[in-house]
């Protein structure tokens, strides 16, 4: 398993999971109508295909790990799309679940 090709894989999982659900919020609080519920399930839908590339066999290792790339992820869009502001505790939150994220998944295992 390379870490760059599951780094990637996290990622692109996020960029689905969490857009998929930001539309549906969108569609959902803001009103935004149907089409953004609809690319938002179909998004999430997106993401549970991209988490079973990961090289890793385990699904509830990378489920686990993805718990953290989810909570980093999540700060980040609301920074990015919504204007939100972390505090430090928001940060170091997210830093804590990304190590266990880097625990998780690339610690050297006996097979």
């Amino acid at each position: 398993m390379t870490i760059a090709r599951s780094v990637s894989l996290f990622l692109v999982a996020a960029l689905f999971e969490i857009g998929g659900a930001w539309m549906v919020w969108q569609a959902v609080r803001e009103q935004q109508g149907w089409l953004w519920a609809g690319l938002g399930v179909l998004a999430l839908g997106l993401y549970g295909f991209v988490a079973t590339l990961q090289p890793e066999a385990h699904f509830g290792r990378i489920l686990a790990a993805y718990g953290g790339v989810f909570v980093a992820g999540s700060l980040t869009w609301g920074v990015v799309l919504d204007g939100y502001r972390p505090d430090h505790y928001d940060v170091i939150g997210a830093l804590v679940c990304l190590v266990g994220v880097a625990v998780i998944m690339y610690a050297p295992r006996r097979r």
